[in-house]
């Protein structure tokens, strides 16, 4: 029963999530490190943005597959479900949704990106919360951790910034819109500061849901 509950609970937010993600790639203002080189790859291949992200989530858990072998935990292959899901409403929200949706203030914009980051950041720390399942990549990046001497967060900052910089490389190469802006230094900021600040304070009500032991 426990496990059916976290099930849904965890695919509810991920949708919640996904949709964080929908709204910050519409505000164009800038998207996080990781959804910025989905969104300057998607542009150059005209795969949809959630598709590759998708896949590269993917492989995330290829990665940690293939470095923790028989102490890959069997309740992880839910990571797989977790990468189609989030890349497929990240696509119904942005290419259906909200594609007739334009704005043309700035203002606007860095407001619905600003809302959307706190989506996906409060989105994020419920699902963290439940201690249940871990997103793709920092799970591969966890699992790189456990295999080298570097910490967690040194890995996973080093994916951002060969994010940042595989996302200029393609867009100015392609001659592209730089999907690296004021919105990404924001996220970079404020995400794991503010995951770190919700994930205490969001324990006393998933306890109270019966969502932890």
């Amino acid at each position: 029963m426990l496990f059916i509950k976290k099930s849904l609970f965890t695919t509810f937010f991920i949708i919640v999530a996904a949709t964080g993600v929908a709204l910050g790639l519409k505000a164009a203002v800038g998207v996080g490190a990781w959804d910025a080189f989905s969104q300057a790859t998607s542009t150059v291949t005209g795969i949809k943005v959630g598709t590759f992200s998708m896949m590269m989530n993917l492989s995330c858990v290829l990665v940690q597959l293939v470095i923790l072998k028989k102490d890959f935990k069997l309740i992880s292959f839910l990571q797989i479900f977790m990468a189609i899901l989030l890349g497929f409403f990240v696509n119904i929200v942005f290419y259906e949704v909200l594609a007739s949706v334009i704005i043309d203030s700035y203002l606007i914009n860095m407001a619905i990106y600003i809302s959307s980051l706190l989506v996906i950041i409060m989105a994020v720390a419920l699902i963290m919360s439940i201690n249940f399942l871990s997103f793709p990549l920092e799970a591969a990046c966890m699992a790189i951790a456990t295999k080298t001497r570097l910490k967690f967060g040194t890995i996973r900052q080093l994916v951002d910034v060969f994010s940042i910089i595989g996302a200029l490389l393609i867009a100015v190469s392609f001659q592209n819109p730089i999907p690296v802006r004021e919105g990404t230094v924001i996220g970079m900021l404020l995400f794991g500061p503010m995951i770190a600040w919700f994930i205490p304070r969001f324990q006393p009500l998933v306890k109270k849901l019966g969502l932890v032991e």
